[in-house]
């Protein structure tokens, strides 16, 4: 602080004006930051918000889900905006469908095993 004091102050008393940062080095500290809050910030979020919709459209019967509130059960039916969770025997809940967080289980591509020859 006391540098840029000292050197305007010189400055002066040579008779010409201190020059500062052209309009090019004062945008590329901005420009970077929001570089960066895209990558780290914006982007996760939206690929999450595509998952969630992605889950949201997918949901059948009988798969078994987790709530967004803990609770876990297996979809009995599917409607419109919500669907209804049978979390013991004759136990049903009627759940929104974007609040319904993830499977139990991930689903996992189906893969064939060769057969071992005897």
């Amino acid at each position: 602080m006391l540098d840029m004091i000292f050197l305007s102050g010189v400055a002066m008393a040579q008779g010409t004006a201190a020059k500062g940062p052209s309009t090019f080095e004062m945008l590329i500290m901005p420009i970077g930051f929001l570089i960066i809050m895209y990558f780290l910030i914006i982007r996760p979020q939206q690929k999450k918000a595509k998952d969630q919709a992605n889950l949201v459209q997918s949901l059948k019967t009988g798969e078994e889900v987790v709530t967004s509130g803990g609770l876990i059960g297996r979809i009995k039916s599917v409607a419109d905006t919500f669907v209804t969770v049978e979390l013991a025997p004759n136990a049903n809940v009627k759940v929104l469908k974007s609040h319904i967080a993830s499977y139990t289980k991930p689903k996992e591509p189906v893969v064939a095993v060769p057969q071992k020859a005897k």
